[in-house]
């Protein structure tokens, strides 16, 4: 199937010079102390939401909101890039610019399709009826736009132009998948306080037919629930979404917003049920995430490394926002069990040596192992840890300011990530509890100048957290200030940049 290519209106070439022009007049303003080596994230300005995430020709193409003028909040762009073997990214110009009455105050977030020979892009359109932020007052509608090589592409105005109610106004982050001889499409919507999530299907991405609301929330469930992703793992289908307005519950859902999931089944009727919700990622900085088929037949999975209302030091920068690292997806049980993706391991250098077992009580720097691009893994045999803290301390300053905290608390029985002293404005702990029965942690963990990422081996739960230390912060400690257990360093790695 091959998209027409007649449009609407012109691709609005004016608008994406300008953003063109003010990524190359930032980049000399641009300071580098926090910018990732091998994290996606923009050139100058502002990023949040992964867009699009699809395998065009060969390549990985990730799409992200973007306002290329400053490094804050603004009318959504599309920002860019591409891969061929998900770890060396190239950034390409800026895909899509508002400014048509379809899209005049933003290119909200959506999905990407490959239709034949054409990459295509579904997005919303987001218009302000009131002052500019005033919510209750929006226009939100989805909109369609096209490319053939891939990187010019040519708008095709709203191809779903009202809401399946009347009297709703938020509708947007369209996910669309392709079953057979259809495609779907699944956005997110909210009627007052109620979470909708409704269902289309096209056989040409232009006309839509509205089939129902595959799930709805209720009270405890939050607000509206943003970036929804449906898809099948293992026969059973994966209901991930990012709702607003849940609120925490003991060491859950602490963040602002959330990302989690659902396991379950989708009817003939276009209803889902499925069990509890679950957080896919247990960090302080982890949203909008957002799924893609590989070619390989892997489900893998990209988010948005912030919160909103977060500390964001960068902007200072004249930079903000990166995206986490590509994930793969399985499904155990009822659980979704999260992995780095494998092609991760191309950005080793030579390893560094290993570290011995460290059981002592006390604290041991280890100078063999240091900088701010780093894959390490941390074993802790905690099943003889009866009390006190067991872990590493990682961008350690020589003065002791500054160090952030990974570790087994034995009386919680839980994981900790605590960024108490991690540098400029952040604060706070996020956690996972342990198995009492587990003898032993095996973590994969990957530090960028700005990000922790912490992955068990075995998939079951990842950290995810913004870091601001200095940029001489390098050090490792492993410590045990408590009875029994032991900690090493059995493997690590320098990293490459991940940047052509």
């Amino acid at each position: 199937m091959t998209l027409s290519l007649n449009t609407m209106s012109d691709p609005m070439p004016s608008s994406l010079d300008l953003a063109q022009r003010a990524l190359s007049d930032g980049l000399s303003r641009v300071i580098h102390d926090y910018r990732p080596g091998y994290h996606l994230a923009p050139q100058v300005g502002w990023m949040n939401d992964p867009n699009g995430v699809v395998y065009f020709r060969g390549e990985y193409h990730v799409f992200y909101q973007h306002y290329p003028f400053e490094a804050k909040w603004g009318p959504m762009y599309w920002g860019h890039a591409k891969s061929a073997d998900l770890v060396h990214w190239q950034h390409l110009p800026i895909a899509l610019a508002p400014g048509d009455d379809f899209d005049r105050d933003g290119c909200f977030s959506g999905s990407a399709v490959v239709c034949g020979d054409t990459l295509a892009l579904i997005y919303t359109g987001h218009t302000w009826l009131g002052d500019v932020g005033d919510e209750r007052s929006i226009r939100q509608v989805q909109c369609l736009a096209t490319s053939v090589d891939g990187i010019r592409f040519v708008k095709h105005g709203a191809v779903i132009e009202t809401a399946p109610q009347d009297t709703i106004m938020h509708f947007r982050d369209p996910k669309v998948w392709q079953e057979d001889d259809y495609w779907y499409l699944i956005a997110g919507a909210r009627l007052g306080d109620m979470p909708l999530l409704p269902l289309y299907r096209s056989t040409d991405l232009h006309v839509w037919e509205f089939l129902d609301y595959v799930s709805s929330g209720s009270e405890g469930d939050g607000y509206m629930w943003e970036c929804p992703d449906l898809f099948r793992l293992n026969g059973r289908d994966v209901l991930l979404y990012s709702p607003q307005g849940m609120p925490p519950q003991g060491y859950d859902r602490l963040n602002k917003y959330q990302t989690g999931y659902r396991v379950g089944r989708l009817d003939n009727e276009w209803h889902f049920t499925g069990g509890p919700f679950i957080e896919l990622d247990n960090g302080h900085d982890f949203y909008a995430a957002q799924t893609l088929l590989a070619a390989d037949g892997r489900r893998l999975v990209w988010a948005w490394l912030d919160m909103w209302e977060s500390p964001m030091p960068s902007q200072a920068h004249h930079w903000c926002g990166m995206l986490g690292l590509p994930r793969e997806l399985e499904l155990h049980a009822d659980r979704l069990c999260v992995y780095p993706a494998r092609e991760l391991t191309d950005l080793r250098k030579a390893p560094l040596p290993s570290t011995p077992w460290w059981e002592e009580s006390g604290t041991r720097w280890v100078p063999e192992v240091n900088g701010d691009m780093l894959e390490i893994h941390v074993h802790l045999d905690v099943l003889g840890c009866t009390d006190g803290h067991l872990g590493i301390a990682l961008r350690c300053s020589d003065d002791g300011h500054e160090q952030t905290l990974l570790y087994y608390d034995a009386a919680l029985q839980r994981l900790v990530l605590d960024r108490s002293r991690s540098g400029a404005q952040v604060t706070g702990q996020r956690s996972v509890s342990i198995d009492p029965t587990q003898e032993r942690l095996a973590l994969r963990v990957f530090l960028d100048r700005s990000s922790i990422e912490v992955f068990d081996e075995n998939g079951r739960f990842s950290l995810s957290s913004r870091l601001y230390p200095r940029p001489d912060s390098l050090g490792v400690k492993l410590f045990n200030h408590g009875s029994g257990g032991r900690v090493s360093i059995p493997k690590a790695w320098p990293l490459d940049s991940g940047w052509l």
